[in-house]
């Protein structure tokens, strides 16, 4: 493959061929035979690119010019829609009266409210707050229960009251291992 840096020469004779009006497959052809290079077609026009020199496809005919793609027509207006069908939207859409979700919160744990950078390995991870915009995130920080990321009281809190305290331990049977 020819390198990219073309020779003052070669550019010359680029442009001289360009102006005579030949197709870029042609002055790839004769600047090969005159200096016993092998550029491409593509080698060529993009030679001709940075050069700035004319239209990058040159077939010896005519470029037809490209045309501007025609507007696509508009959908109806949505609001006239809507009016248009306000009276079958009650049988389509069901009406749901907002409704404010209760607080879900422990009253057993006295939480420290400690922040993410705060917390300690062995911490509670229990989220507080955070409920409205802007409003910072604190946790538990009370001392977690067992393998837990929970204390105590939001352990059972996010497992329910009647969650086993820890996890099934399955039994392993004892195996015998001779010794060599």
């Amino acid at each position: 493959m020819e390198s990219t840096n073309w020779p003052p020469a070669h550019s010359d004779a680029l442009r001289k061929y360009f102006a005579l009006g030949m197709s870029y497959a042609e002055i790839a052809r004769a600047i090969n035979a005159e200096f016993n290079t092998s550029y491409s077609r593509c080698a060529a026009i993009g030679r001709a690119r940075r050069l700035g020199l004319g239209a990058a496809c040159r077939s010896g005919e005519a470029t037809t010019p490209i045309l501007a793609p025609t507007p696509r027509p508009r959908p109806q207006d949505l609001h006239k829609l809507r009016e248009r069908y306000k009276a079958m939207a009650k049988w389509f859409v069901p009406f749901f009266e907002q409704v404010d979700a209760p607080k879900l919160r422990c009253v057993d744990a006295d939480p420290l409210h400690l922040s993410l950078l705060a917390l300690e390995t062995g911490d509670c991870r229990y989220p507080y707050g955070g409920d409205e915009e802007g409003e910072a995130i604190t946790f538990c920080g009370r001392p977690k229960y067992g393998s837990s990321s929970y204390c105590t009281a939001h352990f059972h809190l996010t497992r329910g009251a009647d969650a086993a305290s820890q996890r099934p331990v399955g039994a392993a049977a004892p195996r015998v291992v001779e010794a060599a």
